[in-house]
């Protein structure tokens, strides 16, 4: 194996080759490309018509819009960068533009956070549209953190990039958490929170499906900060930094959530930092200050072209009140927000956001990083720069990182620093093996598969029943000639038989225990495919087809969406749509285990999958699966649902 500064070098230049494939497939949606293009490529949103307009954190304008006629497959979602766009007719010469940053898409409505204090005149003006933009400020950050890894020889850094990588043993202490007593914990849970005490380079919670991670990681805060006046909460998206800081709230915890208030989840808007600004006792002093300073140069901007020297005299003094009053709200500003950081027990951000200035100048004894599996290395080195330990949490055996470059993930991208501290520091971490989720059947194969058959369902589990059906079903669409195809617009795999089939099984399904019963015992429904072009039709049928009206008068408790969709959640009952089924045996996309593990862990009380053996069992990871569902009685035919 290469010495670790050849290893670093290495995933350096292969940042880099994701980054070009990242802007690479970026230009060939957007760039040069008409208005009716890129909504093809779901990376413009045109035209759009304005629902309401606010204002919201930090005076920000806030515009939310509803996208005119049908809203195909698209890349808009919460944190993304994007640009507001006023056009003069039916053609591409944009007139007008902003930018802003999305804070959530619902169907056709967007709601847009705008990086200024008043909403443009020319929003009445012409057509509306929302661009996606490209945001190349991640990858500057993570190539500059590796430059720093890579040139640290002395100091903190220099030992945890030592320690991480392999190179150099991780250390422990011997009586750190001998003391500690664990409330509401399993055994694994405490082992896991005394590693965490022990530690003092590195420790990592290897957290499988159902296992409690999350909370064991706000046990391990909590009990760090009565050593500790402060630490860092990070992790590589904004849903599992909201996760946190609205579990740490719920303890009572004071924590500040740095990033833009767009892509902060509304449950946890008050603990972002422009919130606690807002609230601070001296705010309306700077509000007082900015009042004035506006004031004054609307005054200075009174005086016209011809004036004498008493009325230049005068425009001068009130242009050098202005900067002075300006500096004022600067140096205020600046203590507000010091102070508010300073009172905090927890910062909370993402991997990039603990580069954000308002961190400057701090340093944290301990970073926790949550779903490090889920982070690029590159990404998860950024908050190590301010850190003299860091505390890992996530699951190598769920999803990998997003890496677009096939020729990066393939030497070595996708490999992240979670799964190389595991296998490089085997005493730095703890596996957490009692699950709450799901019953043993549902659990078992993943259980074996992934983890060693050392998952334990726990007692409480038993009860988790859907009425008197089976636990576990698989519906076998061999020889049914239901058939994939390549959906022309997405791309995507669809299989439209299957997909009909198995909403026609959820319906009767319902029917059978009774819509009533879903409702009072507050039971809900997930339905997962691997393809978004399966999701879409799903959707589709429920929404338009009236032998599904049952299904679509239970929405609120109801959600079809991709595997990635259901990352970190749970439902009562689980359907999942393999999509494939061909005469080669091709599986695509499901080849990433990985993937599927997730999918197979989401169901509380029933899990339902449907697909084509004669497809999947060309993968050892199928084909086990299918030993494993006939091993438990669940196999079928779907000659068995068409008779009956």
């Amino acid at each position: 194996m290469a010495n670790i500064q050849e290893e670093l070098l290495i995933v350096k230049n292969l940042l880099r080759t994701e980054w070009k494939e990242d802007l690479e497939q970026f230009k060939r949606r957007t760039w040069g490309k008409s208005i009716v293009e890129r909504k093809a490529a779901g990376t413009c949103w045109y035209p759009v018509q304005v629902q309401r307009v606010r204002t919201g954190l930090a005076d920000k304008v806030l515009i939310e819009v509803r996208q005119n006629g049908s809203t195909l497959s698209h890349g808009f979602q919460s944190g993304k960068s994007v640009a507001l766009f006023s056009n003069t007719g039916e053609g591409d010469s944009s007139k007008d533009s902003l930018n802003g940053v999305v804070n959530y898409v619902k169907g056709d409505v967007m709601m847009l956070t705008l990086g200024v204090e008043h909403a443009p005149d020319w929003l009445n003006e012409g057509k509306l549209g929302v661009d996606l933009l490209f945001d190349e400020n991640t990858y500057r950050q993570m190539e500059s953190t590796l430059n720093a890894v890579w040139r640290a020889e002395t100091g903190r850094l220099a030992t945890l990039k030592r320690v991480l990588l392999g190179e150099q043993q991780a250390q422990f202490e011997e009586d750190a958490g001998q003391n500690y007593q664990p409330i509401g914990l399993n055994e694994g849970q405490s082992e896991a929170v005394c590693l965490v005490n022990r530690a003092k380079d590195v420790a990592v919670i290897h957290g499988p499906p159902g296992t409690g991670k999350t909370t064991t990681l706000v046990a391990s805060i909590s009990e760090v900060l009565k050593r500790y006046v402060q630490v860092l909460v990070c992790a590589p998206s904004n849903a599992a930094v909201d996760l946190l800081v609205e579990k740490l709230s719920d303890t009572g915890i004071d924590t500040v959530r740095i990033g833009h208030p767009a892509r902060v989840d509304d449950q946890i808007i008050n603990q972002t930092l422009d919130a606690k600004i807002s609230s601070h006792p001296s705010y309306k002093d700077l509000k007082r200050l900015k009042k004035s300073q506006a004031e004054l140069k609307r005054q200075a901007g009174k005086y016209k072209r011809h004036f004498g020297a008493q009325e230049r005299s005068q425009k001068q003094r009130l242009y050098d009140e202005s900067r002075r009053v300006k500096e004022e709200i600067a140096h205020l500003e600046d203590y507000i927000r010091f102070d508010v950081l300073q009172q905090a027990r927890v910062i909370a951000t993402t991997l990039s956001g603990a580069a954000s200035s308002a961190l400057k100048g701090m340093r944290f004894p301990v970073v926790f990083i949550d779903e490090a599996s889920q982070g690029l290395e590159p990404a998860t080195w950024i908050p190590l720069l301010i850190s003299d330990k860091v505390v890992m949490a996530g699951d190598h055996c769920q999803l990998p990182p997003t890496v677009k470059s096939i020729e990066a993930a393939k030497k070595g991208l996708s490999e992240t620093l979670f799964e190389k501290v595991i296998a490089r520091q085997i005493e730095a971490s703890c596996m957490l093996w009692t699950q709450y989720r799901m019953p043993e059947a549902i659990m078992g194969f993943s259980s074996r598969y992934f983890y060693q058959n050392r998952l334990v369902a726990a007692p409480n589990t038993i009860s988790h029943q859907l009425g008197d059906e089976p636990t576990l079903t698989f519906i076998d669409t061999a020889g049914s000639g239901y058939t994939e195809f390549t959906d022309k617009e997405t791309l995507s795999t669809r299989n439209n038989e299957e997909g009909r089939f198995g909403l026609q099984v959820l319906t009767d399904l319902v029917k059978r225990i009774g819509k009533k019963v879903f409702q009072e015992n507050g039971w809900n429904v997930g339905v997962i495919s691997p393809y978004r072009a399966q999701v879409e039709y799903l959707k589709e049928l429920v929404a338009d087809e009236e032998a599904f009206v049952l299904l679509r008068s239970m929405e609120s408790i109801l959600t079809i969406d991709t595997i990635d969709g259901f990352q970190g959640q749970e439902r009562d009952l689980i359907l999942i749509s393999l999509v494939r089924s061909n005469a080669g045996g091709e599986i695509g996309f499901l080849s990433d285990v990985r993937r599927m593990n997730v999918a197979l862990t989401r169901a509380k009380r029933r899990l339902i999958v449907v697909g084509d053996s004669s497809t999947l069992a060309s993968h050892p990871f199928y084909a086990r699966f299918l030993d494993y569902v006939d091993e438990k009685a669940g196999y079928s035919s779907i000659y068995e649902w068409i008779e009956t």
